[in-house]
């Protein structure tokens, strides 16, 4: 079966994306910034050979054209709550396992999608976590309404963010892999940028 990563996105327009972030440090530096971070995964991660690259997008009408990628499948994450927009590609995607990551988590690479997928060969669920109690991962083998980690309320937004998906696959098989955050304030991308200039 094939396997499917889908890149969650908002339409990149001023005001409209990082909105947290740009209270720090206005907004066309924070339109910059996502419209970088949106061009940089995709091409990162389109890239790989080993699975179909989806960008979902936000509105629905979004025109395609705003979007600075390239080498990509489209969808419409559709209307809902987060939990009703990420559990959609179920129902609309071929067959196969799905991970869904955002566009804010510089510190994605490749190794971490295939990391993922390979524990998806023997767990229904998969979860990159967030130190601040969400996830910047989810990967769901599809096989059955026992894995839905949004069937129940989820407190989006919230400490215990992933504790409420994970309450909801009890009876399933979860697996995780490594801790990453994203970019949402001043200190998120000084914290990021002081750990990339030490990188070299």
């Amino acid at each position: 079966m094939q396997k499917h990563l889908i890149i969650f996105a908002k339409n990149p327009r001023i005001g409209r994306v990082k909105t947290r972030l740009a209270r720090d440090i206005g907004r066309v530096p924070a339109w910059v910034f996502y419209r970088r971070m949106l061009s940089l995964m995709t091409k990162r991660l389109s890239a790989c050979k080993g699975w179909t690259t989806w960008l979902a997008i936000s509105p629905d009408d979004a025109p395609k054209r705003c979007f600075p990628v390239q080498r990509v499948k489209w969808m419409k994450q559709g209307t809902g709550d987060l939990g009703a927009r990420l559990g959609r590609p179920t129902q609309i995607l071929p067959p196969g396992p799905f991970i869904v990551v955002g566009t804010d988590i510089p510190d994605i690479r490749p190794i971490h999608i295939h990391k993922a997928f390979r524990l998806l060969g023997h767990k229904d669920a998969v979860f990159g976590p967030c130190t601040d109690g969400g996830f910047w991962l989810v990967g769901l083998k599809r096989h059955g309404a026992k894995v839905n980690p949004y069937r129940k309320k989820v407190r989006w937004s919230h400490p215990e963010t992933l504790q409420d998906c994970l309450a909801n696959l009890k009876t399933a098989k979860v697996g995780f892999i490594d801790v990453l955050d994203d970019i949402d304030t001043l200190n998120d991308l000084e914290k990021w940028q002081d750990k990339e200039r030490g990188a070299f």
